[in-house]
């Protein structure tokens, strides 16, 4: 009779226990809905692009003479293509803007770091074929912002890219130049695009 107590008495235990473990699972992984599967979070910025895969027109503005002090701009349209590439660990962007007295066109490679969850974006101007050095960041609350040094002029800068609205149907993008360490920034190309329909 104590054994089949003491049996007892460890079922009422064990089922208790096993209660008490479901209940703390189920507050810790948030209500489940009988039919519906939880979705996956990805917020290490791995797919901070893909909204910029497919075809667009684009309208830019770009500052004649950055650092300067002089504020003319010169206004162009255009058209290009982003595409993933290496399975999606990278993307690759044509691009080609015409202006009132030139065209640009442009290569953009991004390529993503899984290990510090930042990107890499190069661009090159097919004019002269060398890639720009790599703008180095990453996304947070929706906005990305990516960094590097270069020269112009001989003078050593900071260069800022900045991509807002990338979920919206038209992402922004702007690149500003620093000569004074980051202390101020001069906007001198801005990006606007519009999503063209297959």
């Amino acid at each position: 009779m104590k054994v089949l107590n003491r049996i007892s008495l460890y079922i009422v235990f064990g089922s208790l226990a096993l209660a008490v473990f479901s209940l703390h699972a189920a507050t810790q992984t948030g209500p489940s809905r009988a039919g519906v599967k939880s979705q996956p979070t990805n917020d290490d910025g791995q797919h901070g692009f893909d909204p910029l895969l497919g075809k667009w027109k684009f309208h830019l503005k770009r500052r004649l003479h950055p650092l300067t002090g002089s504020n003319t701009w010169v206004e162009y349209t255009g058209t290009g293509e982003c595409r993933k590439v290496w399975g999606g660990r990278a993307e690759l962007e044509e691009a080609a803007f015409d202006g009132p007295n030139d065209r640009i066109e442009g290569l953009v490679l991004r390529m993503y770091n899984p290990q510090s969850h930042q990107w890499r974006l190069y661009w090159a101007n097919i004019k002269n074929g060398i890639t720009d050095p790599p703008q180095v960041g990453e996304f947070k609350n929706g906005r990305g912002e990516f960094f590097a040094q270069d020269t112009i002029d001989g003078r050593t800068i900071l260069v800022r890219f900045e991509w807002t609205r990338l979920t919206t149907d038209s992402p922004h993008f702007e690149q500003s130049y620093s000569d004074d360490g980051g202390k101020t920034w001069e906007v001198n190309w801005i990006t606007d695009q519009t999503k063209i329909s297959d």
